[in-house]
């Protein structure tokens, strides 16, 4: 069955698994982003001050494991889904309702004493159940925190859209009324209501289907208790036999009369037993499981990808041009030091040019009393009265006024030294940015080398799920006998520049026109060509033997199964029996061991053979090469 999850990345990861496992093939779409919030700053204190913790869901849970490390709080879940998760998590006191939110708030009415404290309830933005009002009644304080939000997505995801056009659906599940009335508003949107005619819908609850009841699905089905094992069980059901009860293919809306009051969607009942669909699940189980995986990461593959997968286009587009985040940072980068350069060289020059004006200015307030006192005619008329005064006989006590100072120098060499000083602060801050610039830009270089990383990653985990969605198809025709230069031809772009996978594709080329034998046919084929094989070998033997091989030969009389020994007979019954179990490598050898007059029979069977089995060597090798590709990308 091809299933249609729309329910949480992290949920729908885990419910893809568990239906792949059951043969089914998942088709993951997500309509919510779900995100943690940081819990309020009295949720401590409420958490510590509690008797019990209410989950009603599993994202509840993971959200109280992320904003708390206390484990030994009782816990009283909503479901075993959430039970399970929370013990998971860590949480050692954990209590399942089997139910929904009546049977939680039932089950705190039973288990606890409201006198015991308060209660804790960990949720959504939205619940389906107000635990409070229906908790008060009985005289229990709940206290409810949001710490989580999944938040829609504005359009029906692609691979939701891509399977409902291709008609490639047969169920959709519902595991909550907000996301059956998503589901339903983005579906009404895409004009895509029409393709649900042939789709069943499978749903937790009635409730979880209400909001969905005007949609014109095949038919509705509603697990027997709220849990995804009941879910799980209800699908493996539908693969089992046709549904049978409330199924419509008309044109007409399987809403009721009122939409006031729709009823709920009532359980069907289904056939059980073995039909065609399980014998067809149970022939092609291995190639389902690989083609799952390439199904549960469509949503991730970029566009060319997906227009490949869906045979839109024969070879990938040109790839869509972005920025180049290296290019942007190297440009950046130069930009600024040619900034910072040119303004270190510029403040370098004005502090030389400071400099010089200082010790110009030093200079001549040094030179100027020399200058004076060598020049000016004044001073040498002092000088000589001076020396007149000397040779007097009374001694004179007062000494000679020294040269005033400059004021003027002193003033500008006062200015000039605090101009230097603050420039010289200004080009400290200056190297402070230049050192907090480098670190910018080492912290860019590592953000755009992990971005690289993650793309590179991301770009080869694509490749490994479009190689073995790939090896998924071509698996199917090889075992069908069916040509499959298609899928061949969908494999040619990514061989491009990959020796290895071009070696893969160049020994596929000469069977992908025709075909090769499937194990059926080659199986089908064997006893004509075993009864001729033995009539070719007893051709030379004695006349009785002749005759006997004539009477054989009439009466088709020749031994079968493990028969012992070397002659043409037994390695025929041999390899008839390798056959029949699947091993014709094994079958294929026998009938090369055989006498050189029987190869006229053998020939053309062992050419269908040798077929079959080179397009299966170089399958395989084609499915360990995508292997390898998806541990390189982790």
């Amino acid at each position: 069955m091809r299933v249609l999850i729309i329910r949480p990345e992290r949920e729908a990861t885990t419910l893809a698994a568990a239906l792949a496992e059951r043969g089914h093939t998942p088709v993951i779409a997500p309509l919510f982003r779900l995100e943690f919030l940081h819990p309020p700053a009295e949720f401590s204190a409420a958490l510590a001050a509690c008797q019990a913790v209410l989950l009603t869901s599993a994202n509840g849970a993971r959200a109280l494991a992320e904003a708390s490390e206390q484990r030994g709080r009782a816990i009283l879940a909503v479901g075993d889904t959430t039970a399970s998760t929370a013990e998971g998590l860590g949480f050692s006191a954990v209590t399942s309702a089997a139910g929904d939110g009546e049977a939680l708030a039932e089950l705190a009415r039973q288990r606890l004493n409201p006198k015991d404290g308060p209660l804790l309830h960990v949720s959504g933005r939205e619940v389906a159940a107000d635990l409070g009002a229906l908790l008060q009644p009985a005289g229990f304080e709940v206290n409810r925190f949001v710490l989580y939000d999944a938040r829609e997505e504005t359009v029906l995801p692609d691979s939701a859209r891509a399977a409902l056009e291709a008609r490639a659906l047969d169920v959709v599940t519902f595991f909550s009324p907000r996301a059956a009335s998503v589901f339903t508003s983005m579906v009404e949107d895409a004009g895509l209501t029409g393709n649900l005619r042939g789709v069943t819908a499978v749903a937790i609850s009635p409730a979880a289907l209400a909001p969905a009841a005007g949609l014109p699905f095949k038919a509705v089905v509603t697990a027997k208790r709220p849990s995804r094992q009941a879910v799980l069980d209800e699908i493996d059901r539908l693969a089992e036999a046709p549904v049978q009860g409330q199924a419509t293919m008309s044109d007409t809306s399987i809403a009721p009369d009122d939409p006031a009051n729709p009823p709920p969607a009532q359980p069907i009942i289904v056939r059980r037993g073995l039909g065609v669909v399980s014998a067809f699940v149970v022939g092609v189980l291995a190639a389902v499981i690989v083609l799952a995986a390439a199904l549960i990461s469509l949503p991730f593959w970029p566009q060319p990808a997906r227009d490949l997968w869906r045979g839109q286009a024969a070879a990938p587009t040109p790839p869509t041009s972005g920025i180049d985040l290296q290019a942007v940072r190297a440009d950046a980068t130069t930009v600024a030091n040619a900034a910072v350069d040119g303004a270190r060289k510029e403040l370098t020059a004005r502090l030389d040019d400071l400099e010089k004006r200082l010790r110009a200015v030093s200079a001549t307030a040094a030179e100027r009393p020399a200058a004076s006192a060598g020049h000016d005619p004044s001073i040498a008329d002092l000088k000589s009265r001076v020396e007149a005064l000397e040779q007097r006989p009374a001694a004179s006590g007062a000494a000679p006024t020294p040269a005033p100072s400059n004021v003027e120098a002193e003033k500008e060499i006062a200015v000039l030294t605090r101009e230097i000083a603050a420039l010289r602060a200004t080009l400290g801050a200056l190297d402070q940015a230049v050192a907090s610039q480098r670190d910018q830009a080492k912290a860019l270089s590592d953000a755009v080398g992990a971005r690289n990383s993650g793309e590179q990653k991301a770009m080869t985990a694509a490749r490994a799920s479009m190689v073995i969605g790939l090896a998924a198809r071509l698996a199917g025709s090889i075992d069908a006998g069916v040509p499959f230069a298609p899928e061949l031809n969908l494999l040619q772009p990514l061989a491009q520049g990959d020796a290895k996978l071009g070696e893969i594709v160049t020994a596929l080329q000469p069977y992908a026109q025709t075909g090769v034998a499937s194990r059926a046919a080659l199986d089908e084929a064997f006893p004509a060509v075993a009864k001729a094989a033995l009539a070719e070998d007893v051709a030379d033997d004695s006349y009785g033997e002749r005759l006997m091989g004539k009477l054989r030969g009439l009466v088709s009389l020749r031994r079968v199964g493990d028969v012992p020994g070397d002659t043409t007979e037994a390695k025929l019954a041999r390899a008839e029996q390798a056959l029949h179990a699947g091993d014709i490598a094994k079958a294929v050898e026998l009938v090369k061991s055989l006498p050189p007059q029987t190869n006229k029979a053998t020939t053309a069977w062992l050419a269908k053979a040798d077929a079959h089995l080179a397009a299966k060597r170089s399958l395989d090798q084609l499915a360990g090469y995508a292997v390898n590709l998806l541990g390189a990308a982790r």
